[in-house]
């Protein structure tokens, strides 16, 4: 009978073998460049495009696992390969589509060109080009080569935006040059170094002035930097080596060869598309289980002239696109995946995004952010646009977090090398978040940044993690920023703080609204040489930062609410207040500083929650300073002995000071990129030497009074607490007594920044005195930033 039964049951599952198809058997295709769409896509018969490959794989997707494996060599595209719900795995049976050999098979947005160069004049070569179409960029033997351009290309200058800028770049001068410019770019840094702009030249007036547009790439709108001009894409800027001009109503390149290079032999790739791989789907037909895995992406084109949407009231602006793009997707994945020197965003993700996991990436190069988390802004309460955009606090939402599902949610960036990021947008970061909720970046490592390492654009909607990363040369090109920045201009903030601060105190909870649940920034590792190792600027709250160490710039708080700053390494510096609001629930204890805390627009009063039980290494009246504002009445001072600094070992050894403050050592060399492949090439911060001193305190300073105001003159980074350049000499007004002649509510205030007066230089109170003496009609007008808008006062005062 047992026997008879076991024939019964195995006749009976030969039967449905062949009536079903098991999820367990997996379908695996290849493809191949020599391949044939007319093969059957097996090991030996690939098939040759990716979307014949898709076609294939549809037929089992979803039934059972299927693996597009491709085979070595470059897949020239001629669009983007575009996968959509249709194509979607299922928990026990996944798509994947896989290199044979990982790194070995090169998906390209290019276009690769026979041409038959010939000698031109000064060496420049020219040749007939075989391709109808106009290139963005051009590549020899693997690398992208400048547009003609002026000032040129100096790779060596990493300190100096676009590697090379002038001020006479588009000066009339310069333009008469041009016979026809259309065509044309021309990128210019932001006044105060928050970014950069980008213009297309559309050709010359009759007066032969140029004619352009653009300019829209940045959130905070402002005229062109003075000195830091470029142009590219100009015939007659085409004289250095590696700079290329196509000229397309003749059909002809342009390309003055890099030393050494035989134009004969090089391998050329014109440049088409911006984007290799998109997978598109939505909240209710996403695409799920789906993965990329080892793959290299190269040659793909700039989106700068589409970075137009603003988010929200950051300082960003955006393109929603890049070289790999994941829109409607549940739980796929990109890893262990080159994505080589693209020409915008290297990975972005696009709102509805669930349990996407991006790891063992190496992006190199990005013309615009590494990858990038954007929501949509439809899913914001009370959305506003720009920094001064119309906002009333009497009037807002109060129900707690987003509108609908419309955002990337719980996805997972780690284990990746990211670095040369913002090669042409400068409002450009390492990672990106915006409008997301709990995103995790860990262990990666990024460096060589145009802006900041990791951005977090506002505070929709929390929740994110950032832990384990090695964040180094950042703010390269910009300024006024940190290796990790954010913004918190959510509901409850507008620029003026008093008005914020009214109604924080009326509701208590419009801080959170957006800001839903806290951020976590631990274990990690960061240095930033031209700004603040980490900066939480304009209204970000719900922070939690510990265990980290901080190698030079120190941490700034702006504005904002319950930030808890505990265990944490500040190297040669300290902690950055500026312009808390009162009750701010911040926290500030357990740490180790270096330096007096550098406060700027601070109010009289408390500071914050607690300030407290940290270690200050250097002078004891540097860290009494601030007893007044109820800070470190029982912090302790003395020299925390770190293990080897010179090796990045920041170990405090003075076990005695560091139970006097409650501070916990925490692991030294576990920061960045942990797969090995990766973290062999990748690099190392520089460490700093450390400073001690504990006998001589820091200076102040300058301060004064005139006619019943104070001011106290704020220098270098402390001028970011009033939207000023580093550079900027003014004075701030600290206070301003009621029955000054120049108060009122017409005249200064607690926060002005106060630049000129009646046109003579504002940097210290005699030149008040100085300019008032001058003026025979006793009149003053007054040049200021206010909110960060500048504005003019005009006051008369009364005979003496």
């Amino acid at each position: 009978m047992a026997l008879l039964a076991i024939r019964y049951l195995l006749g009976l599952f030969l039967d449905l073998s062949i009536l079903t198809t098991p999820v367990s058997m997996a379908q695996e295709l290849f493809v191949s460049p020599d391949g044939s769409d007319l093969q059957a896509g097996t090991r030996s018969h690939p098939v040759r495009t990716l979307a014949h490959a898709r076609s294939l794989a549809r037929q089992f997707a979803g039934r059972r696992g299927v693996t597009v494996t491709l085979m070595d060599g470059d897949y020239f595209l001629q669009e983007p390969l575009l996968l959509t719900s249709e194509d979607s795995g299922s928990p026990s049976a996944a798509v994947v589509y896989r290199a044979q050999n990982e790194g070995k098979a090169v998906l390209s947005g290019g276009i690769p060109l026979a041409l038959e160069w010939e000698p031109w004049r000064n060496g420049i070569y020219r040749a007939r080009c075989p391709v109808n179409k106009r290139f963005d960029r051009l590549f020899a033997d693997g690398q992208p080569q400048p547009m003609a351009r002026y000032p040129n290309y100096d790779p060596t200058r990493q300190d100096v935006p676009y590697r090379g800028a002038a001020a006479d770049a588009v000066s009339p001068e310069r333009s008469a040059r041009w016979q026809n410019p259309a065509g044309g770019y021309i990128h210019a840094m932001h006044p105060s170094l928050w970014g950069g702009f980008s213009f297309r030249i559309l050709g010359k007036g009759p007066n032969g002035d140029l004619l352009y547009e653009g300019g829209w790439q940045n959130n905070r709108p402002a005229p062109m930097h003075e000195r830091f001009r470029m142009v590219e894409n100009v015939f007659e800027e085409l004289d250095a080596a590696g700079e290329w001009f196509q000229d397309v109503g003749e059909g002809l390149l342009y390309w003055m060869p890099p030393t050494g290079t035989d134009p004969a032999r090089a391998k050329i790739v014109g440049v088409t598309l911006a984007s290799l791989v998109e997978l598109r789907g939505s909240a209710s037909r996403p695409v799920r289980y789906v993965r990329l895995e080892g793959l290299t992406f190269r040659h793909t084109a700039r989106t700068f002239m589409d970075n137009k949407e603003p988010l929200l009231r950051s300082d960003w602006t955006i393109y929603r696109g890049g070289t790999v793009l994941f829109e409607g997707t549940e739980y796929c994945g990109l890893t262990n995946s080159f994505i080589d020197q693209p020409g915008g965003t290297a990975v972005f993700v696009n709102n509805y995004n669930r349990g996407l996991r991006l790891s063992g990436l190496h992006v190199l190069g990005s013309g615009a952010s590494g990858v990038a988390f954007v929501g949509d802004p439809a899913a914001v309460r009370n959305p506003a646009f720009g920094y001064h955009a119309p906002h009333n606090l009497a009037d807002l939402d109060p129900v707690v977090g987003p509108r609908g599902t419309n955002y990337p949610m719980e996805c997972i960036l780690e284990d990746s090398l990211i670095h040369e990021v913002g090669t042409v947008d400068k409002q450009a970061a390492g990672v990106q978040i915006s409008m997301s909720r709990r995103i995790t970046v860990r262990h990666c490592s990024i460096y060589d940044t145009s802006r900041s390492g990791i951005n977090i654009n506002e505070g929709t909607w929390g929740g994110h993690l950032i832990e384990g990363c090695d964040v180094f040369r950042t703010v390269q090109e910009t300024g006024d920023h940190g290796s990790f920045n954010s913004w918190g201009r959510d509901r409850f903030w507008v620029p003026n703080t008093d008005e914020t601060a009214a109604e924080v105190r009326k509701n208590p909870s419009l801080p959170y609204l957006d800001a839903m649940e806290p951020v976590v920034i631990r274990n990690s590792r960061w240095r930033c040489d031209h700004g603040w190792d980490i900066d939480l600027d304009d209204g970000s709250t719900n922070y939690i930062i510990e265990n980290n160490l901080l190698l030079n710039g120190g941490l700034k708080l702006r504005e904002g609410y319950r930030r808890i700053v505990r265990n944490n390494i500040l190297v040669n510096n300290s902690l950055h207040p500026h312009v808390w609001y009162p009750a701010s629930d911040d926290v500030f204890t357990r740490n180790v500083v270096m330096a007096p805390y550098q406060p700027a627009g601070m109010r009289s009063g408390q500071w914050g929650r607690l300030l407290d039980r940290n270690l200050f290494a250097c002078a004891e009246a540097d860290r009494a300073r601030f007893a007044a504002n109820g800070a470190d009445a029982t912090s302790v001072t003395g020299n925390p002995a770190f293990a080897q600094p010179d090796q990045g070992d920041f170990t405090v050894t003075n076990a005695a000071l560091a139970r006097a403050i409650g501070f916990r050592n925490f692991p030294m060399d576990r920061f960045g990129v942990r797969r090995p492949s990766l973290r062999a090439i990748s690099d190392r911060p520089a460490m700093p030497t450390v400073t001690v001193n504990v006998t001589r305190a820091g200076g102040e300073r300058s301060r004064g009074s005139w006619m019943g105001v104070v001011f106290v003159q704020p220098l270098g980074q402390e001028l970011s607490a009033y939207g000023a350049g580093f550079e900027t000499q003014a004075l701030a007004v600290e206070s301003v007594d009621a029955s000054s002649p120049l108060g009122g509510p017409n005249g200064l205030r607690r926060g002005d920044l106060v630049l000129s007066i009646n046109g003579r230089q504002a940097s210290q109170v005699d030149d008040l005195e100085k300019a008032l003496a001058s003026a025979a009609d006793r009149k003053l007008t007054i040049r200021l930033l206010r909110s960060q808008r500048e504005r003019t006062l005009v006051l008369t005062l009364g005979p003496r």
